[in-house]
Parts: C-alpha cells; structure tokens; sequence
C-alpha cells in the first residue's frame, strides 16, 4: 500500500472548516476538512476494514482507536459508557507534538439509551499539504472532569513493514519550511537523508522522495555554500548524501555538490604527520571520522564519474595514510583521532561510527581497486565491532555512554555503524545478517511506539526520539535481512 504524493489524490482539498463541540466552556479548535481519497467525516459503516490500533480506559469506559488501513482512515469509539460521554479524535503531523489545529475531530457525545459512540472517519495523512499524521482517541466520562487519550496510531499506508513504518515515523521530524529534519538538524540531517534513500531504494517506496529536492533547494546556500561548513566531517555526511541522491535520481547537480564536498576537504589536507584531512578549518585536529568520510567519499566519486583518476588516488592515499597512524588499534577497533604531537592514535573512545564507516570506506575502495586487503581490514574490524562487549551490552549495540534522551549528536552514531556494517554485510556473503536481525528484532520490541517511532535504546526501554535516534533505526532496518 503506497502512493506518489499528490498523484493518489482522487478529490481537491476542500477549504471549508469543521465547527467543533465546546467542553468545559472552551472553544474547541477548527480544523480543515482534509480530503484524500475520501474527505473526513465519511461513515465508519462504508469502512472496508477495521483494526483496532490504540486503546485507553477510563472509570470503566474504554476507548478505541479503529484504522481503515485500505483508505488510510481512523475513527473512535467510547464502550462501557454512558449518556453524556464523550469520545473524538486528535490528529498530529510532527508525531504527537502538537496538534493544536485538529483537536477534537468529531467529538461525539454518548446518546440517551445507550452506552456507547463512534465518531466518524477521519484522513491520517494530508497528502495536499504533505501532513505524515498520527491519531489518537481522546474522551472523557460525562460526569467527571477527567480527560484520558490512547496512545498515538496510523495506518498502514507508506508503513506496510517495519522498513517503511520507520521511514514515515522520521518524515513525520521533518521541516518543510526549513528543509530540515527537526528543524535544526545539519550534519545529522544528512543522515536522516540517506536513510530514507535507501529505504526508497530498498523498498521501492518513492512517497517521499521528495524530502531530497527540499532539502537541497532550501540549504543549498547554506554556510559556505554546496553544504560545505567548518567541519569537514560535516562536509563528508553531506556530500555522501548528495552522492546517495544523485544515483536515486540522475540529477546531475547532486553529483556536482558532492564533488564540491570532496574538493574541500581535499583543501584541508597537508603533510602534517603525514597527511590527512583535519576535522575543522582551524587545523588543529585529526581524526578518524573525516578522514573515513574522505575515503569513502573520494571511492564512491570515482566510481561514478567516467575515466577519473583524481578521486581514486586521494581514496587510496587517505587509506594509506589512516594505516599508517595506527588509529585501528590491536583489538582492531578504530579509535577516535590522532595525538598530532606523536602522529599515533590517541587511544580515545572507539565509537561506533568510527567502525562503520571505516567499514564503508574500505568496501568502497574494494569496488574500485579490488584492493583485497582493504575489505579483508573491514571485516577484521566488523568482527571485532560485532563481538566487543564495550560496544555490544547482553548483545545488543550500545553507544558508549547513549543518553536516554535522544538528544545531541551520538545518537546518530550508531546509524552509521550500521548502515556500513549492513554494506560490508552484502559484499561479503551476509556473514552479520544474525548479529543485524538480533539488532533489529530487540528494537522493535524494545525501544518502539505505536507508530514506530525509536529511541536511543535498541534494548529498551523507550525514552523519546528525534530525527537522529529514528534515523540510526533505519539505517538498522534498512541493513537487517
């Protein structure tokens, strides 16, 4: 069940607004009718299915969240109820942050006589608009002050399989006005970006392909200019997207800004302990993630730009200069950066997304040169990374010190982890698909709502999200068999 925006649509929107019923003496908001293949306020009787997705009670009442998932629909119910009581639906579309402007969608009120109500059915998403949207039933007995609401829930359309579930809970982060994920995301959204491209890709969903065109046009001009910034590392994540973009779509100007990515973090290579790209434009660190993103940014180039040499030999001089520091150290785990006083590793914090893309860059080399030992170091740091009980708690992967709050920038680390780990995976006859099923298994039973929103946990419990917690899922979801 899926559909290209705006082409599924069968009815216009229509621009009238739905007078809602007050409750304790409060004017209950006005929400836009939303129409996609029905308008809102169809019978739950013409409903051709009926899955029962949230449910929540309160003095006895119980109150049901019903999905039409063919039309992409919900409704609710109050039972156990009596005359007087209350039951209507809220639509969120920023994952149950807000829903100011479509609160109290059908408020219905228990008949006399009865002891029960349903309102009617309301759209999920808004397609016009491009709303990704969550519902939930709210209500209230008629004698009693009291609110209660069910947990939130959609449907099934553009969310068939965990995969594309994941991917629609991270659009529903995403700003349209800014082009960002969040708001405020910059090199984490980027992240956010080549997840969702390789969900499209993956699971031939192109609902949101959009979300790359948007991106682009509104940060294109951004910072420097061409997603280049201070960081180098910043500049990697962007160009690497821009590279995921461009094979999704043949747009020649993705493939221009990615070039531009790597021709600035080639300026900031110099002969200082040899070689590689600093992390910042001050030129005061170096580090292993930069200079894994300049690999691999400079192997995927080559391979798609037609008799080039340039990307190739920076690809293979950075690979040569990051065995040469020492940085993957005797438990053949990558450690953070170098000690420019000695030009040795420094021994700091093996995080997990210095093991992924370390791992994707050497398979990206691997495809250009068939160099044999560049993807036989991958897999010796896949296997450490998989087996280490730093990084892997009981078996599941845990950033050193993962907050329970997702917020900051490592909760994306472990996206990258795996989406390089999931690429080594494929190119190697799928050694890690227990390791990445156990990953994927724990999380979505562990650390998920009802929406499939993720947290930074993958052992749970669950404890928030935001863009970069949802999209190190995908990436998970997206390497899992």
């Amino acid at each position: 069940m899926r559909h290209p925006w705006i082409a599924a649509l069968t009815l216009t929107l229509a621009a009238t607004a739905t007078a809602l019923l007050q409750v304790q003496s409060v004017a209950a908001a006005r929400a836009a009718t939303v129409c996609n293949r029905y308008c809102d306020g169809r019978d739950p009787a013409l409903s051709p299915g009926d899955r029962v997705a949230a449910t929540g009670t309160l003095y006895g009442r119980t109150f049901k969240v019903h999905v039409n998932d063919a039309d992409a629909m919900s409704w609710a119910t109050v039972e156990n109820g009596q005359p007087g009581d209350q039951v209507w639906l809220d639509r969120s579309f920023d994952g149950g942050r807000t829903w100011a402007g479509d609160s109290r969608l059908g408020d219905t009120t228990v008949p006399a006589g009865s002891g029960g109500a349903r309102t009617a059915m309301f759209n999920v998403d808004n397609w016009v608009s491009r709303g990704v949207g969550v519902l939930r039933a709210c209500g209230k007995a008629g004698d009693r002050p009291e609110l209660t609401c069910t947990g939130w829930a959609r449907s099934t359309w553009n969310a068939w399989d965990r995969r594309t579930a994941a991917a629609t809970a991270l659009m529903m982060r995403f700003d349209q006005g800014a082009g960002r994920f969040d708001g405020n995301g910059w090199w984490t959204g980027a992240n956010a970006l080549t997840a969702l491209i390789d969900t499209s890709r993956i699971s031939g969903m192109r609902s949101y392909d959009y979300v790359i065109a948007a991106t682009y046009d509104k940060n294109v001009n951004a910072a420097q200019g061409q997603f280049r910034n201070e960081y180098l590392d910043d500049t990697g994540w962007w160009a690497l997207a821009w590279v995921a973009a461009y094979d999704r779509t043949g747009d020649s100007r993705y493939l221009n800004t990615a070039r531009a990515g790597a021709d600035h973090m080639f300026s900031y290579w110099d002969t200082r302990c040899g070689g590689g790209v600093y992390w910042r434009t001050d030129r005061t660190v170096k580090n292993a993630i930069a200079n894994s993103l300049y690999i691999q940014l400079n192997a995927a180039l080559s391979q798609r730009i037609s008799g080039d040499t340039v990307y190739r030999g920076r690809a293979q001089a950075g690979w040569a200069w990051f065995q040469g520091t020492g940085l993957i150290n005797g438990a053949n785990l990558v450690n953070d950066g170098v000690n420019l006083a000695t030009c040795r590793n420094n021994g700091d914090v093996t995080w997990t997304y210095n093991q992924g893309v370390l791992i994707n860059a050497l398979v990206q080399l691997h495809r250009l040169t068939g160099d044999a030992t560049a993807l036989a170091v991958a897999r010796r740091v896949g296997d450490a990374a998989t087996t280490s009980t730093y990084l892997n708690s009981n078996g599941i992967l845990r950033e050193p010190n993962e907050p329970d709050q997702c917020g900051g920038d490592g909760v994306s680390f472990k996206g990258a982890f795996v989406r390089g780990l999931g690429v080594l995976n494929a190119a190697t006859g799928r050694p890690y698909d227990a390791y990445l099923r156990r990953q994927a298994d724990s999380a979505y039973a562990k650390d998920r709502t009802g929406f499939d929103a993720y947290g930074s946990h993958w052992a749970g419990p669950y404890a928030g999200t935001n863009h970069s917690c949802q999209h190190s899922a995908l990436d998970l979801l997206n390497a899992a068999p």
